[in-house]
């Protein structure tokens, strides 16, 4: 039985959060917090497997209760959000910046059409979320030791790289943010960026990412010509692909691995005469989507990447691709962008040594 702490300020939203989670049979309300102060007494009473978090609440609102639970007691946190406006989708980023796992969107109510979408959308996340073991987020400024890895591979032949992609799901945002701050402004090689992320949401995703990382970063438009200097963001419900001269192809083709756009459709899509120049990478993420692709890369002489266990979120899609023998680098994410930022420069002789 998963145990799931609801906290919201409105009754009328938790009333309807415990409705729909309370009827799967496999859920169980251990409490309701009416705000940041109640939830994080709830959750050291209560012990949930999983918490619900509303942003904009009395007290102790939500971005503050989650920083403090991610630093007490961490517990996987889904944060609800009623609204789109870019006020609160930049608080909810925020929020995953604190250690929560997910953002969804508020489902709506019975007498709605979209009710059982949205209503079997937060239970399958809750679900799926309740299953990842998160780890405790230190204080700023708090002493704890870093791990420090020393890379080990064999460089590839001299090589000017055209093309960077990067695949992730949950635990993305951040580990984007993280990779993407460590490239210079005028970094050369265009960037494609699948993110897994819950419908109404990846707008907002963009100008947070770009704000945070520092780096420019847009919804990819179909037929546009990849160029340096900026991210490109798959919009949602359309698969991207980028084509032998390098423009992006977005497609409404059905869903891989449950997902569209799929990490594994963007991977797949790269001609055989670009592969040897791209650097590919699989983040954090739960399932199998990507792994396989990753792989048929590697074998055609792309530089590949995997996050490592330690910094992922959720190591679903980086083991499936450890497990296929994808990757030729293991790295955290500040690694990963300092390989980028030294890969971007044209003609390097091949991958650089990470020491201590």
């Amino acid at each position: 039985m998963i145990r799931v702490l609801v906290v919201d300020d409105s009754p009328s939203v938790r009333e309807l959060l415990v409705y729909i989670l309370g009827s799967d049979p496999e859920m169980e309300i251990v409490g309701c917090a009416v705000d940041g102060e109640d939830a994080l007494r709830m959750v050291h009473e209560k012990k949930p497997d999983v918490i619900t978090m509303d942003l904009h609440m009395p007290n102790v609102d939500g971005f503050e209760a989650t920083r403090q639970i991610m630093e007490t007691r961490p517990t996987p946190i889904v944060i609800v959000s009623g609204s789109e406006i870019q006020a609160e989708i930049d608080a909810s980023f925020r929020a995953v910046e604190a250690g929560a796992l997910v953002i969804v969107q508020r489902p709506c109510g019975p007498e709605n059409a979209a009710y059982n979408q949205t209503a079997q959308a937060l239970i399958r996340t809750v679900k799926a979320m309740a299953e990842v073991r998160v780890v405790r987020r230190w204080p700023k400024g708090a002493g704890h030791n870093a791990r420090k890895v020393i890379v080990k591979a064999t460089p590839p032949q001299k090589q000017a790289y055209k093309l960077v992609l990067l695949g992730a799901s949950t635990g993305g945002p951040t580990v984007l943010r993280d990779i993407l701050a460590e490239l210079p402004p005028d970094y050369a090689l265009p960037i494609v960026i699948v993110q897994h992320m819950s419908a109404g949401f990846i707008g907002g995703f963009v100008e947070w990412l770009s704000s945070a990382s520092g780096f420019p970063v847009r919804l990819a438009a179909h037929g546009e010509q990849l160029v340096g200097r900026c991210a490109y963001l798959a919009p949602d419900g359309f698969h991207i692909a980028v084509t032998r001269d390098l423009h992006i192809a977005l497609s409404s083709d059905r869903p891989e691995h449950g997902m569209c756009p799929s990490v594994s459709y963007l991977f797949r899509s790269i001609h055989k005469d670009l592969r040897s120049g791209t650097v590919a990478v699989q983040l954090t993420g739960m399932g199998k989507d990507g792994a396989q692709e990753l792989r048929q890369l590697k074998d055609s002489g792309a530089v590949t990447i995997v996050q490592d266990r330690a910094t992922s979120a959720v190591y679903g899609m980086p083991g499936e691709a450890i497990r296929h023998d994808a990757a030729r680098l293991i790295l955290a994410p500040a690694e990963i962008g300092r390989i980028l930022r030294v890969l971007g420069k044209q003609h390097v002789p091949g991958l650089p040594f990470l020491q201590d």
